[in-house]
């Protein structure tokens, strides 16, 4: 029987480093000879990426409520999580993901102050039994978070990012919103200093990482 495989999510404000340190981490399992699935939310299915411009760069978007957020976010990730996830999960290969479930609980739990659980009950309903085995968070300064998101090279046709657009208040409630959620799962989130270098944080993940795939004997 074919060994499940390991679901590594990244979580974080905007500008914190996710992708750079996504793109080390599953270069480094490469080269121990693992298979790497990448993936993002919003995005990853061709459903999930309608829904993400939808959510981030429709200009109609810009008229969204918080509730109707909330289910489409959780829409793209059900479908992410039945289509690419739990299918890559068991054929064995390690699945990466930029952003999962906490960033839903955060961001329109905590950040938009919608119900916690109504957004609890939405999210388990669109993941089902898939949890992440070990969650990454990258915690980082807003302010600086927010410099370094500002600037990130865009491609010339993108449009204004909704999500890029809140108000400083809303990503200090990100922030303390994810170091809370750390608090309660200190297991499964680990937070690491998003403020270090590029170097030291992959270090951090590395040492933070490799014990759980040695125990579950999937690093070859």
């Amino acid at each position: 029987m074919q060994q499940r495989g390991f679901f590594i999510t990244f979580e974080g404000s905007e500008g914190c480093g996710k992708s750079t340190q996504i793109r080390r981490l599953a270069t480094r399992l490469e080269k121990s000879g693992h298979t790497i699935v990448v993936t993002r939310e919003p995005g990853g299915t061709p459903i999930g990426e309608e829904i993400k411009h939808l959510l981030q760069f429709s200009k109609i978007g810009h008229a969204m409520t918080s509730e109707a957020e909330l289910l489409l976010f959780t829409a793209s990730r059900a479908q992410l999580v039945r289509e690419l996830i739990e299918p890559s999960l068991k054929t064995g290969a390690v699945v990466i993901a930029d952003r999962f479930l906490d960033s839903t609980t955060v961001y329109q739990g905590v950040a938009r102050n919608l119900e916690p659980a109504s957004v609890k009950f939405i999210n388990d309903f669109a993941v089902g039994t898939c949890r992440p085995d070990i969650t990454f968070v990258l915690d980082l300064d807003a302010k600086v978070a927010r410099e370094r998101m500002l600037r990130r090279p865009r491609p010339v046709d993108a449009g204004d990012d909704r999500m890029e657009q809140q108000p400083a208040e809303f990503y200090d409630a990100v922030r303390a919103g994810y170091l809370d959620l750390a608090k309660v799962e200190p297991e499964r989130i680990r937070v690491i200093d998003g403020g270090k270098s590029a170097d030291e944080v992959e270090a951090d993940i590395w040492n933070q990482a490799q014990p759980l795939l040695t125990a579950l004997q999937i690093r070859k």
